[in-house]
C-alpha cells in the first residue's frame, strides 16, 4: 500500500510540474518568504535521492544532499528526477540507521527503509501544501483540491461527509 500511495504523490506532483512554465517555478512567492515552487520541488525530490543513494550503506543522513539547482530551476528536469525515483522505490525493507546532527549533537536512530518511505510520502505532502500556496496565487492552474492534504485528513473528510 506504500509504494502505490508514494507513486499517487509523486504523480500529483508531476500533472502539476506538466502545467507550469519556467516563470512560475522559479519565481519567488511571497507568501512563502520569497522560495519558489522549484526550490521546494527540488527539496522533496533530494529527500528521496538520498534515501536511494544511502540505502546500500544502511546509514541515511539527509542533511548529506546533493542540492542540485537544475531541479529548482528546470522542471523537464525535475519530471526525469521525479521518474527515476518511482522507478526505484520499491525495495526491500531492511534495517537502516537515521544519522543526524542535532544542536552540534550526532544522533544515530535504528529505523528501516519502509519507515523512511513514510517519513518521505509525509515530507513529501507537507512540502506539497506549501506549493500549493504559490500555486492558488497563479489562477491559469488547475490543482486538485487534495494536493498537499495528508492521507489521514482526506479519510477524515470522506467519513465527515457520509
Amino acid at each position: 500500500m506504500l509504494i502505490p500511495s508514494l507513486h499517487k504523490t509523486l504523480n500529483e506532483l508531476e500533472m502539476l510540474l506538466n502545467q507550469l512554465s519556467t516563470d512560475d517555478y522559479i519565481s519567488p512567492c511571497k507568501g512563502l518568504s520569497n522560495s519558489t515552487i522549484g526550490e521546494h520541488t527540488r527539496h522533496i525530490i533530494e529527500m528521496f535521492q538520498c534515501l536511494e543513494n544511502q540505502y546500500e550503506s544502511g546509514i541515511v543522513n539527509y542533511d548529506k544532499r546533493n542540492r542540485d539547482y537544475r531541479i529548482q530551476t528546470d522542471t523537464n528536469f525535475a519530471l526525469r528526477c521525479l521518474n527515476d525515483i518511482k522507478n526505484q522505490l520499491d525495495k526491500e525493507n531492511i534495517k537502516l540507521v537515521l544519522q543526524q546532527i542535532v544542536d552540534g549533537e550526532e544522533l544515530r536512530i535504528d529505523s528501516n527503509y519502509f519507515r523512511e518511505l513514510l517519513y518521505n510520502l509525509e515530507h513529501c505532502i507537507h512540502h506539497q501544501a506549501l506549493i500549493k500556496v504559490a500555486v492558488l496565487q497563479l489562477e491559469h492552474l488547475q490543482i486538485d483540491a487534495d494536493f498537499g492534504v495528508a492521507r489521514s485528513t482526506i479519510e477524515y473528510r470522506k467519513q465527515c461527509a457520509q
